[in-house]
């Protein structure tokens, strides 16, 4: 199963039974909103905290993929899930309540394909029959821990982006029908020196360069076998510098087949800055929209490379700088 050095190929091609995405009012108006499968226009949704209503998102997101998956919470056999609230809380709490053996992660914004490869990893080696992927982010509970509280309206710089308040899930099975997961590169964590909390694209992009190249070099691909590639969370800045670095290395990948999930989720004349961010961020964008266009036959094989930066509030007061991950799965139709 092991190919090239950090990559992963699954013979027994798991599939993906049943996938959710769940958002919050600035989604609901955003470019993709149509492919959600629940949105609210509270950012509270009826709760005390931001980070409850996080946590409540990502049960929505769980709840309704296992449904979609014609499945019960009794059936499945792992959980991954992880966020960027301190200790992983989000998931913590969700697991609590969905009652499914846990395994807690933590790659940032990249946890959302981190989850699905290791969800897809233990159901292919036979671990388990179904598995649950997830993750979640909120714009007010992300905001307060990491930078300044939304309600201070403190100024932000070009580079900054949008953290979405949303949830994604997928349910990963032995057997059955749906789009089939069939490879995943496990990246490396990079780190160029950058400390400006406000600049994650920039952070996280040679992350991103350096997991697709290895992918490309692991499986002995180049971008031509697929259809579309899409980092997670670069935004317009980010992207940039990706699209710039792969020029400087040679890696020819044409500007119309890689994207950016930060770049699709909204609109543009939402006020989003440099885009889109959070670990909602492409585990929504990949279990919505992606998964509808496979399901269109507009997409037949895709590689999601979700990044992640790997800061945390007590690493920004010592000064330190940002590293970067960025986690890829190939998911075909």
């Amino acid at each position: 199963m092991l190919k090239g050095h950090q990559s992963w190929v699954f013979e027994n091609k798991p599939v993906i039974l049943g996938a959710a995405a769940v958002g919050g009012p600035f989604e609901a108006n955003g470019a993709v909103a149509d492919d959600f499968d629940i949105l609210h226009d509270d950012m509270w949704l009826g709760e005390k905290s931001f980070e409850k209503a996080e946590k409540k998102l990502l049960e929505q997101a769980c709840e309704k993929a296992i449904d979609k998956a014609g499945l019960k919470k009794e059936d499945i056999h792992f959980f991954f899930s992880g966020d960027l609230m301190n200790q992983i809380i989000s998931s913590s709490f969700a697991a609590r309540t969905l009652g499914i053996p846990y395994l807690g992660i933590f790659g940032a914004c990249s946890s959302a394909m981190e989850g699905l490869a290791l969800a897809s990893f233990v159901t292919n080696a036979g671990g388990a029959q179904y598995t649950l992927a997830g993750t979640s982010s909120h714009n007010g509970s992300v905001n307060k821990q990491f930078r300044y509280p939304t309600e201070y309206g403190a100024q932000l710089p070009p580079t900054a982006q949008w953290t979405v308040t949303g949830a994604g899930a997928a349910v990963v099975g032995r057997s059955g029908e749906g789009p089939k997961v069939t490879a995943a590169t496990i990246g490396r964590v990079v780190d160029l020196g950058i400390s400006d909390p406000f600049n994650m694209g920039t952070a996280m992009a040679p992350a991103a360069v350096d997991t697709i190249e290895s992918h490309f070099r692991d499986l002995g691909v180049d971008a031509s076998h697929y259809d579309l590639i899409a980092t997670g969370d670069l935004g317009k800045v980010g992207h940039q510098i990706a699209v710039d670095l792969f020029k400087k290395h040679g890696t020819d990948i044409p500007e119309e087949k890689l994207t950016d999930c930060g770049l699709i989720i909204y609109k543009d004349d939402q006020p989003v800055i440099a885009g889109a961010s959070g670990c909602a961020c492409s585990a929504t964008v990949t279990y919505g929209h992606f998964l509808k266009r496979m399901q269109k036959g507009e997409l037949n094989k895709i590689l999601v490379v979700a990044t992640g930066a790997l800061l945390s509030p007590l690493s920004f007061q010592q000064k330190e700088s940002i590293p970067g991950v960025a986690h890829a799965v190939v998911i075909e139709r």
